[in-house]
């Protein structure tokens, strides 16, 4: 009977394991503009938001260990205009790896800068599903799920929906108070509000196939057959002057330059010079201000 114990011990144990929450996230706090002789809070914080985005369970999706998403939070605080109020930027970055490599490609670099909300010290975060009642709580949970979206769409043609309507939902909710600043409609056209807007609009679900392309049959084949990989994304890639033409001021487009225009430049740089120019006309179409970047598929 003991041995049955023990196996059913060591069986539980590793499904403890290997069965994980969806984000391995690293949340960092700066606070080195703000002088007050209290900074114990903002390491409240940053244990608090660790702690809510790894702990939250996201999904129904089963995730082992090491399948979990790579991300970073980092959020800096500008000003505090009270005790337990603040104005802040977030930078949130995501990476997804690249089969049968040992390469990490981005899938989301995003800098949000216009956050204010509200925390007290030693408080805990907490997401109660259809109830935001902090806009701190709001603003992760929003990216949380954004996140999961671009990693479950880059697996699968638009298999991050339920994510990205997860995200909507949360962006209608907060916009019931007016003092919270960045979901607005049409108040800024790089809002969170435009993000999901956009990733949701069915008139752009190009993008959203393109960024399968661009991934699962783009940059997990290139470990097989490079040539065939790279010239998946670049003959994928004129979605985006189409994008253009439809919504000229898309937040999709420098969603798409801010993760992934260096390591399309990277791709193509390997190409044909044909090719090389071909991609470089297209893409200048798109980014006419990002000559620099560019450059590289001049030479």
């Amino acid at each position: 009977m003991s041995k049955w114990i023990v196996l059913l011990v060591l069986l539980f144990a590793f499904v403890f394991q290997t069965e994980a929450q969806e984000l391995n996230a690293k949340v960092t706090v700066n606070s080195d503009r703000i002088q007050t002789t209290n900074k114990n809070i903002f390491t409240s914080m940053e244990k608090a938001l660790n702690q809510f985005i790894n702990a939250q369970k996201w999904s129904n999706s089963s995730f082992a260990t090491n399948e979990r998403i790579d991300c970073t939070f980092s959020l800096t605080i500008i000003t505090q205009p009270s005790d337990n109020m603040f104005t802040a930027e977030l930078f949130v970055q995501a990476r997804r790896p690249v089969y049968n490599s040992s390469y990490s490609t981005n899938i989301l670099n995003f800098r949000d800068t216009k956050l204010e909300f509200e925390y007290t010290e030693n408080a805990p975060i907490e997401f109660v599903q259809g109830v935001i009642e902090s806009n701190l709580v709001a603003v992760t949970a929003f990216y949380c799920n954004l996140i999961l979206g671009l990693d479950f769409d880059s697996f699968s043609p638009m298999g991050g929906g339920v994510f990205f309507r997860q995200a909507q939902t949360i962006s209608m909710q907060a916009q019931g108070n007016s003092a919270w600043k960045g979901w607005e409609a049409f108040d800024d056209p790089k809002n969170r509000h435009a993000i999901i807007t956009a990733l949701t609009d069915e008139s752009l679900k190009a993008y959203r196939e393109l960024w399968y392309t661009y991934h699962r049959k783009g940059l997990d084949e290139m470990a097989a057959n490079p040539d065939r990989g790279r010239t998946t994304i670049l003959t994928a890639l004129p979605v985006l002057k189409d994008l253009r033409s439809i919504r000229n001021s898309s937040i999709l487009i420098q969603m798409f330059s801010d993760s992934k225009l260096d390591e399309v430049v990277s791709l193509a740089s390997k190409a044909t010079a044909e090719e090389k120019k071909e991609i470089y006309d297209m893409l200048k179409s798109v980014y006419p201000t990002q000559s620099g970047q560019l450059e590289p598929l001049k030479k």
